[in-house]
């Protein structure tokens, strides 16, 4: 009806796609896991062990960077616009994403440090390290006048 009356149809979602340079997000989230790495490693074993916990604090840096551009620019799009749907598919995206990545950094630890975690009664936490983790980059985001998910632009 609307093209007969000459009006046009909106070429455009309320979600924008998500993009930045390959380049900008490795060093970002380089730079996050080597400044991550040199901490932990002062608690966990000093110097030597600063190449492995910067490897493994990958996981949560450049997995996590990863999770947030799966929900952005597949998910999101794709769910009723509600803010409430959207923080409550973007809370379920970010747990599984945290014990995803808790997975890939458990085996990584596994195969090149010979780590042999105990038993997992807990393993829900860390989904919710992860929620807590990037309610803090968002926070950041927030602080900095960037879309975040605080002001519901990103």
């Amino acid at each position: 009806m609307r093209a007969a009356t000459g009006e046009s149809y909106p070429t455009t979602s309320r979600w924008q796609p998500f993009h930045e340079p390959l380049r900008r997000t490795l060093l970002r989230n380089g730079a996050i896991a080597i400044l991550v790495g040199a901490v932990i490693a002062r608690f966990w074993g000093g110097l030597p062990r600063w190449p492995l916990v910067t490897l493994l604090a990958l996981w949560p840096s450049l997995g996590g960077h990863w999770v947030e551009v799966w929900f952005l620019n597949w998910l999101r799009p794709r769910i009723p616009a509600a803010r409430r749907v959207q923080v409550a598919a973007r809370f379920v995206v970010w747990f599984a994403g945290g014990l995803g990545l808790a997975v890939g950094l458990a085996l990584t630890a596994i195969t090149l440090a010979g780590y042999r975690p105990g038993h997992w009664p807990t393993w829900w936490l860390a989904g919710l390290a992860f929620i807590c983790v990037e309610l803090l980059a968002h926070l950041a985001l927030q602080l900095r006048g960037r879309p975040s998910f605080y002001n519901g632009r990103g």
